[in-house]
C-alpha cells in the first residue's frame, strides 16, 4: 500500500475546514486504495467532500465528490506542476456558510500547500 501524506487541517474559512492529503499512484486501483485508506479515518469518512485528481500513465482522472468544479482545480494545478503518478485529495468539512467562488481559492490554497510540502512548484 502506498504511503499517504496527510497535512491535516491547513486552513479554515467561515467555519469550513480544509485538509489535504496525497500519495504516489500509478493506476485507478491505486487511487481507490488511497481513498479507501484515507476514509478509514472516521473524520475523513464523515467529511462533506473529498475531492481529488490524479495524472496517471493512462490519463488524467478527477472527482468532485459534490464540490462542483473542485477536481478540475486540483487537476490543473497538477498539470502546471508537472506532477504525474500522484493523487491529491482536498477534504472539506462544511462550516455552515456558503463560500461561493472562494471555495475554489481554498482548494487551490490546499493543493498549493501540498505541492510545496513535497517540493513541487506550480508554474503560473
Amino acid at each position: 500500500m502506498t504511503q499517504i501524506t496527510r497535512l491535516g487541517v491547513i486552513l479554515t474559512d467561515r467555519g469550513s475546514k480544509y485538509a489535504v492529503s496525497g500519495a504516489a499512484v500509478q493506476t485507478r486501483e491505486d487511487v481507490d486504495a488511497v481513498l479507501q485508506d484515507l476514509k478509514s479515518d472516521k473524520a475523513y469518512a464523515k467529511a462533506t467532500h473529498n475531492t481529488w485528481a490524479a495524472i496517471l500513465p493512462t490519463g488524467a482522472l478527477k472527482a468532485d465528490d459534490g464540490e462542483s468544479g473542485a477536481g478540475m482545480v486540483i487537476l490543473r494545478m497538477l498539470e502546471r506542476a508537472g506532477l504525474g503518478g500522484h493523487v491529491i485529495i482536498v477534504t472539506r468539512w462544511y462550516g455552515g456558510k456558503k463560500l461561493g467562488g472562494d471555495r475554489f481559492r481554498r482548494v487551490q490554497d490546499a493543493t498549493r500547500a501540498y505541492l510545496d510540502h513535497i517540493g513541487y512548484r506550480v508554474l503560473t
